[in-house]
């Protein structure tokens, strides 16, 4: 049974949770952690408890009807119980602001791209496109928005540390020269602009979206070969409408419930000849990558993606809890719980960004979606709630003497 959010004591995290967040992005098998919360769905309404079963079972049942269940009933079901722990973390966390540590970490990562970049390849590597050990470029854009956000909404604090944050953060973005984080910064900013609370101090979160633009425009307008920024003004689809094309025909070979979870890479002939592509230091050539061969391959589009795999089934539950998330997520009227929610969701329509395992940054999309779902109801909570006389305000406290 569910305990209304107004009897429910403020949640205080253990002094080790923060250092334990801003760990995440440099130590991504840290968020394993989010096991020991899965306790937490008890806490929420019948509703969402609903909406996750749905979600879960949708998984399960895709997965028996694929070419190989029994294979896909492990895959998949593994994936599901890290997305219901990374949702289970978030209702724990109760409050995005418990997220703020992660911009550490994040920071981290961005002085470790840029020093690999320089010292394995020079001035070269970073004209040519920042890179990391373990996140491809399109992930450096996508998790430097990210920190880009949890600058803008922090409250509180110098502004000097800001500032020099968020300097380094547009660096890494454009360094990183991947259309699909600029596409979810634009939509997501817009987003928490306009259904965020207190829209009036809201206005300066498209100040970051002018200041890239510009810059972009500068690097245009002088004809500058800054081969990143270049890139972004591409309007080119690098090959995806072969790999959406793949990705549709693989799915009507199983309909119902897909190819199977981790098993549409080799249906994706437009990339398979790349090999596995794991990881930026898991080659092809790798034993490691040989093993793994196709498995972290993706259609390019979440929802496709997600048909290709799991089906009309798996699909229908992914749609459920996607809707529901951000329905909540509106509802919290949380500017960053906002922001992340509907810039993935842009993205996802040129990658996949919430598909678990990563590095962190689709796992803290589930997150997000389970801050917002705890939020929502204690929205809707202090709606239902009896408004207070207005005397009270005027009745004296007590005596002590």
């Amino acid at each position: 049974m569910s305990v209304p959010i107004s009897a429910q004591v403020p949640f205080t995290p253990p002094r080790w949770l923060p250092w334990l967040i801003a760990a995440v992005p440099v130590l991504p098998f840290f968020y394993l952690a989010a096991f020991g919360a899965l306790g937490s769905l008890r806490r929420l309404p019948r509703v969402a408890r609903w909406v996750l079963f749905y979600f879960a079972a949708s998984q399960v049942l895709a997965a028996l009807l694929t070419p190989n269940p029994l294979l896909s009933l492990a895959f998949g079901g593994v994936r599901t119980l890290l997305i219901l722990a990374m949702i289970s973390a978030g209702v724990y966390l109760q409050d995005s602001r418990h997220l703020r540590p992660l911009l550490w970490g994040q920071l981290i990562i961005f002085v470790w791209a840029w020093s690999y970049t320089l010292l394995t390849q020079g001035v070269a590597g970073v004209e040519a496109r920042l890179n990391h050990p373990y996140y491809y470029p399109v992930s450096l854009g996508l998790v430097a928005v990210v920190a880009l956000w949890l600058v803008m909404f922090w409250r509180g604090g110098a502004a000097w540390w800001r500032i020099l944050a968020g300097l380094v953060v547009v660096a890494t973005l454009l360094a990183a020269g991947s259309r699909g984080p600029m596409l979810a910064l634009t939509l997501g900013s817009v987003a928490a602009l306009l259904l965020a609370g207190h829209r009036g101090s809201r206005r300066w979160v498209v100040v970051p979206l002018g200041v890239v633009a510009i810059i972009i425009l500068v690097v245009s307008a002088l004809q500058l070969k800054f081969a990143p920024i270049l890139r972004l003004l591409d309007d080119q689809t690098s090959g995806r409408n072969f790999v959406w094309a793949d990705a549709y025909a693989a799915w009507q070979t199983s309909a119902l419930g897909g190819v199977g979870a981790y098993q549409g890479g080799p249906y994706l002939t437009s990339l398979f000849k790349d090999g596995c592509a794991l990881l930026p230091t898991l080659i092809a050539d790798t034993p490691v990558c040989s093993l793994l061969d196709g498995i972290w391959m993706t259609a390019h589009n979440a929802w496709l993606h997600w048909l290709l795999e799991t089906g009309v089934m798996g699909l229908s539950g992914l749609l459920v809890v996607y809707a529901y998330g951000l329905w909540a997520a509106v509802k919290s009227r949380d500017p960053l719980l906002i922001a992340v929610l509907f810039g993935y969701t842009a993205m996802n329509f040129v990658d996949v960004v919430i598909a678990v395992p990563s590095p962190h940054f689709a796992e803290l999309w589930w997150v997000a979606l389970g801050i917002s779902v705890w939020r929502a109801q204690g929205a809707a909570a202090e709606q239902t709630r009896p408004a207070e006389p207005a005397t009270a305000e005027l009745i004296p406290p007590a005596s002590t003497g």
